[in-house]
C-alpha cells in the first residue's frame, strides 16, 4: 500500500489498521503460513537461540506457527510483556508451551510477571516485532504507545552493530512508500511479510 497524500501518522495508522482489518480469516490465515514457510528455515531463525515474538491483536499478521516452531527446535521464546509499574515499561519473559496467559490492560495476552523468566532485550537474538505501517529503509510505525522504542532506546546510544536482530512481521497492505521518522523511532534491520523481504540496507 503506497501512501499518495501526505498524511499525519495518526491518519496513517488509522488507514493501515483498517486495510489490515479488511483481510478475511481465509487471507489471515494463508498469511500467517506464507509468513511462516519464508522464515521457519531462514537462517536467521534457524541460529537464533533466543527469540522473542508477539501474540496477534487488531488484525497484526500471526507468528503463532513460528513461535511453535520455534519452542519444538528447543529455542527459549519470549513474549513482550507490559510492567505494573512503570506503566510505560515492557519487558521481555520466556513462554513455555501451553503456559497459561492472561490479558494485559489491551486485552493482549502475555505471561504472569515472573522476574526469573525474564530476559534483558540486548542479550535476545532475534526480536519479531509487530507495526502498524513500514517501508524498505527499515522505518516502523508502532501502535502508539512507544513500548518497543523505549525498549530498545540503548541502540540509539551505540554505534557498532549489536544484538538483537529486529525484524517486524506485516502484511504486504501494511507497506508505504516512506516514514517519516521520529528522533525516538528505533529503525528495524528489516520487514517481512507474507510476500517477501525487505531488508534495509544498513544493520
Amino acid at each position: 500500500m503506497t501512501s499518495s497524500a501526505p498524511l499525519t501518522r495518526v491518519q496513517l495508522r488509522r488507514q493501515l489498521r483498517d486495510a489490515r482489518r479488511a483481510l478475511t480469516p481465509v487471507q489471515q490465515r494463508r498469511a500467517a503460513l506464507d509468513l511462516y514457510r519464508q522464515l521457519a528455515q531462514h537462517p536467521l531463525f534457524r541460529r537464533s537461540r533466543h527469540v522473542s515474538l508477539y501474540l496477534p491483536n487488531d488484525a497484526e499478521i500471526d507468528p503463532r506457527l513460528l513461535l511453535r516452531a520455534a519452542q519444538r527446535r528447543g529455542k527459549h521464546t519470549y513474549l513482550p510483556v507490559l510492567n505494573d509499574w512503570p506503566r510505560t515499561r515492557m519487558v521481555f519473559q520466556r513462554v513455555l508451551p501451553g503456559e497459561k496467559l492472561r490479558p494485559n490492560r489491551f486485552g493482549i495476552a502475555e505471561p504472569h510477571i515472573d522476574r526469573a523468566k525474564q530476559r534483558k532485550v540486548w542479550a535476545l537474538d532475534l526480536v519479531l516485532l509487530p507495526l502498524v505501517g513500514f517501508d524498505e529503509a527499515g522505518g516502523r510505525l508502532g501502535m502508539g504507545g512507544g513500548f518497543y522504542d523505549r525498549s530498545l532506546a540503548y541502540r540509539g546510544r551505540r554505534s557498532a552493530w549489536q544484538k538483537p536482530v529486529l525484524l517486524g512481521l506485516a502484511h504486504e497492505c501494511q507497506k508505504v512508500e516512506k516514514l517519516s521518522q521520529a528522533s525516538w523511532d528505533v529503525p528495524l534491520q528489516g520487514t517481512l511479510t507474507d510476500k517477501g523481504w525487505y531488508l534495509a540496507q544498513k544493520g
